[in-house]
């Protein structure tokens, strides 16, 4: 209770007063509290003794019995707020008089004067604005001086410690040692003086516009980052050029607050001691620009084959827009879907066009001199790591690409080194590939005196295990020694043919067909497999082709088969069977089926056409090879792998468990998958296969034009995939060329060579003997529209008809006889026109389909599927993600 509240101690003299209220108070009735008439001692000192009871008081008043006293109250309100503790508790001891809170005397004040004072209920908690302010300012002070000492503790990046770094060293599965790379830096320092005016003009137009005036960090650059990123966009400008520089000299990837927080003051301590010519010198030298070049000179010579001194402003341009990052930067390609080389290529050219636009805007470039410059630098050809020989170089790539994508890792942050990584690369498998592709290459190619067919033939290879997912062997191509750095095992860019028909079948055994009342349909369901059919979607209604009028598929050859089975269709790599039955199931069916067993959904054809079911997606040798293996377990679905472990000197790192398998699909289905693939090899277009000796299924695949050829097939234990096309591996687009006439044969197909290289790599790297799972039937026989009640021979002659009339049973579509002059096609007469009337398909696919440009014309620009079968068992596991692998 405050003291300024209570009414003054009476007088202690005598009167009649005094009198009253020194006589002792009767039974029968107490002073009533809070009146000022006090039921107690006198006031004074609190605690003092008493004389006992009985004897006289001083100040010549009577004893009280000890049972009637209770505290003193200093007035009204100190009675009414004792009374509010609650009558017959325990009551607070009242202070004496003369005495503050606390017992403090009067006029004495605490040092921080918290809870206040002189303040009644909240308003004691509620702070000053004097202990606001000083507590402010305390803070404030310690914090100064605390980044005062900090900033003396810091010291300022030396560029030689980028010199050296730890090597990286990559193991094989059985854990010796495959490669060791990093270690010395292909780097060498500049003086400022050595590096052209125009190179840093660039970079601070590109990098950091206020580089000359600020003080190490730029407030204005994190707040438009901290405002871009909170908008979703880029948070490109946060950093200065010196805070970079002070990142680029870390030899640790640690993303701590410690970290963080000691390239700040670094960065501070540089702005205000270093001079600027120091920190661009600095930042240009440990400056990561991709190709293994760190620094200015070696990135001259990466990509210029100069010195920096040498470069133009244009050039200079081309490595300021370069350090945005070389992963997506970079014309070479990089990692990931999206850092395709020609993606990168037309990044690359925009910001090179925009950095010298902004050299223009900041002042560091006239119009004039920026209107030399139109045309993009030429760079010369990559060298890459020549000490990494054979597929090493392939097998390093890949590897370092599944720990960057398990990491978050930037690939200059791997390259600090200090980690020591296991692979599921097993050196005898790899080599035994290798055997396989190198004897084929020798026996089929001739450049010396075939050089317009035979030159720029590429091979591709993977294998997988088809019980773990493990990647136990590729083939990449001739090497990095032999300046070929794209991996033919992991680009994408190649169609796959008829090895799509697989996911068409898969899909129509799970979900059925338009025919089937959503019940998935067996693989003795008959199509018609006559060429030049008219295509229908899901309503019955003819596909437009893009003149207009129905589309009409083409097969390889214009045999009239007649309805046959998807079993037999299969054996044959018959187009227009699929590409029905693909319209019947719908699309997005078939997409379904293909990504749940390991295809990556970017590198699937996205327009819903007839080529898509014959297999103008292009996924790369490893996803084919991980996506069979899905048929050979049965419908388990393990995501492909190359790293077991990776090591550093904290321990090992987390995240690099064998991935979890996922039923994906029905055994029965995988199996009566598998069951369909082994007629192929046993009784059809694979049978070069079966020279393994031991049981096999698998599928061939070639292109129109020839212009890629495959063979995917598996055994219970691997499951491998490869590939033959022709590009140049130098040129910018890396276009395909037709193989026809390659190696002295008129037409390649996926039966010949890749079967020969794929059945020679298996008979040395199998090491069982093992059988399927015998497949159950499944399904129910959903025929194709139009097929015959009754259950006639086809024809299977190698021959065209000698008649052009279809059988009566078949829908077939009858062509025109007349050659002059072309009838006018009536309406909704479909079978008309098929001289050229209509809209018709190449013959991609069936195996001499597939077309690198998408495929034939023709199909809706919508799925024709708008309302989906639903699943036959309903027992479909998670779709995967679409792993760690490009393509």
């Amino acid at each position: 209770m405050s003291e300024h509240r209570r009414k003054p101690p009476q007088s202690q003299g005598g009167g009649r007063a005094a009198g009253r209220r020194g006589a002792p108070q009767g039974p029968g009735r107490r002073a009533e509290p809070g009146r000022g008439v006090p039921s107690g001692p006198p006031p004074g000192a609190y605690g003092q003794p008493q004389p006992p009871y009985g004897q006289p008081q001083q100040y010549g008043r009577p004893p009280q019995p000890p049972q009637h006293q209770e505290p003193a109250y200093g007035g009204r309100a100190e009675a009414r707020r004792a009374a509010q503790r609650g009558s017959g508790s325990r009551r607070r001891a009242p202070e004496p008089a003369g005495a503050g809170r606390g017992g403090r005397p009067p006029g004495k004040k605490r040092f921080i004067d918290y809870p206040r004072s002189g303040k009644d209920g909240w308003k004691r908690f509620v702070p000053s604005w004097k202990l606001v302010g000083g507590t402010a300012l305390g803070f404030f002070a310690v914090l100064t001086a605390a980044t005062g000492i900090a900033l003396a503790m810091v010291g300022k990046p030396n560029p030689n410690d980028m010199a050296i770094a730890q090597n990286n060293v990559y193991l094989w599965a059985d854990g010796s040692q495959m490669a060791a790379v990093g270690g010395e830096r292909n780097r060498q320092i500049l003086p400022y003086s050595d590096i052209p005016a125009a190179m840093r003009n660039a970079v601070i137009a590109a990098e950091n516009e206020s580089f000359d005036t600020d003080h190490g960090v730029d407030p204005m650059g994190i707040g438009r980052a901290v405002w871009n990123m909170a908008k979703g966009g880029s948070t490109q400008g946060g950093s200065t050029i010196t805070q970079q520089y002070v990142k680029n000299t870390y030899l640790d990837a640690d993303q701590t607050a410690k970290r963080k927080i000691t390239e700040l003051l670094i960065s501070i301590k540089l702005g205000y001691t270093g001079e600027k010519e120091e920190v661009m010198a600095g930042y240009l030298n440990t400056a990561y620009f991709g190709r293994g070049a760190y620094g200015i000179q070696a990135a001259a010579q990466a990509y210029f084959k100069k010195d920096a001194k040498e470069l133009d402003p244009s050039q200079c341009a081309f490595l300021a827009q370069i350090l945005k990052g070389p992963n997506l930067y970079n014309p070479d390609g990089g990692i990931g879907s999206a850092a395709t080389p020609k993606a990168n290529t037309d990044r690359a050219k925009l910001r090179w066009s925009w950095v010298l636009d902004r050299e223009v805007t900041v002042g560091r470039m006239s119009q004039e001199e920026r209107d030399k410059y139109k045309t993009f630098p030429v760079l010369q050809p990559p060298e890459g790591a020549l000490a990494l020989t054979g597929q090493t170089g392939y097998l390093v790539e890949i590897a370092k690409q599944y720990v960057l994508k398990k990491t978050g890792m930037t690939i200059n942050q791997l390259d600090h080194g200090g980690y020591t990584i296991k692979t599921t690369f097993e050196k005898d498998r790899v080599a035994a590939l290798t055997k396989a592709v190198d004897k084929t290459r020798t026996e089929f190619l001739d450049e010396k005196n075939r050089p317009e067919t035979d030159k720029y033939v590429q091979f591709g290879a993977a294998s997988v295990d088809v019980k773990t997912g493990k990647i136990v062997a590729i083939y990449g191509g001739p090497g990095w020694d032999h300046k070929h750095f794209t991996n033919n095992a992991n680009t994408s860019g190649v169609p796959v043919g008829s090895t799509w028909k697989p996911f068409v079948l898969a899909a129509a055994m799970e979900y059925g067909t338009k025919n089937s009342d959503g019940e998935g349909i067996s693989p003795k369901s008959k199509y018609n497999a006559n060429d030049l059919i008219v295509i229908k979607n899901r309503d019955g209604d003819p596909v437009m082709g893009s003149n207009g009028r129905p589309f009409r598929q083409k097969n390889e050859s214009p045999t009239r088969y007649g309805f046959v089975t998807l079993d037999v269709a299969m054996q044959k790599s018959i187009n227009t069977p699929f590409v029905q039955l693909g319209f019947d199931v719908g699309h997005s069916k078939v997409r379904e089926v293909a990504e749940s067993t390991g295809i990556l959904k970017d590198s699937m054809n996205p327009n819903n056409d007839a080529s898509f079911m014959l297999g103008t997606s292009t996924p790369s040798a490893i996803r084919m090879a991980d996506s069979y293996a899905t048929f050979a377990a049965s419908g388990m679905h393990h995501e492909p792998y190359s790293v077991s472990e990776v090591k550093t000197k904290d321990g090992v790192m987390d995240g690099f468990e064998e991935p979890k398998p996922a039923r994906v699909m029905d055994n029965s289905i995988a199996d009566n998958v598998t069951k369909v693939l082994k007629h192929v090899v046993e009784k059809g277009t694979g049978t070069k296969a079966l020279k393994l000796g031991k049981p096999a299924a698998g599928k061939t695949g070639t292109t129109d034009k020839n212009k890629s050829a495959w063979f995917v097939g598996y055994t219970p234990e691997l499951s491998t995939a490869v590939t033959l096309f022709r590009t140049d591996p130098t040129s910018e687009d890396k276009e395909l060329m037709s193989m026809n006439g390659t190696g002295g044969i008129s037409s390649i197909h996926g039966g010949d060579i890749p079967a020969e290289i794929w059945t020679s790599y298996m008979k040395a790297a199998l090491k069982t003997s093992a059988d399927f799972p015998e497949a159950e039937d499944i399904g129910v026989d959903a025929d194709g529209d139009g097929a015959p009640t009754a259950d006639p021979s086809p024809s299977m002659s190698t021959e065209p008809s000698p008649s052009d009339e279809p059988t009566k049973e078949s829908p077939s579509p009858k062509p025109s006889r007349t050659k002059k002059p072309k009838p006018t096609c009536r309406p909704m007469d479909w079978n008309c026109g098929s001289d050229g009337g209509t809209d018709q398909g190449t013959d991609q696919g069936g195996d001499n389909g597939g077309k690198n440009d998408g495929g034939v014309d023709g199909g809706p620009t919508q799925d024709p599927d708008p309302s989906p079968s639903p699943s036959r068992t309903g027992r479909r596991g998670g779709q995967t993600n679409g792993g760690l692998f490009g393509g």
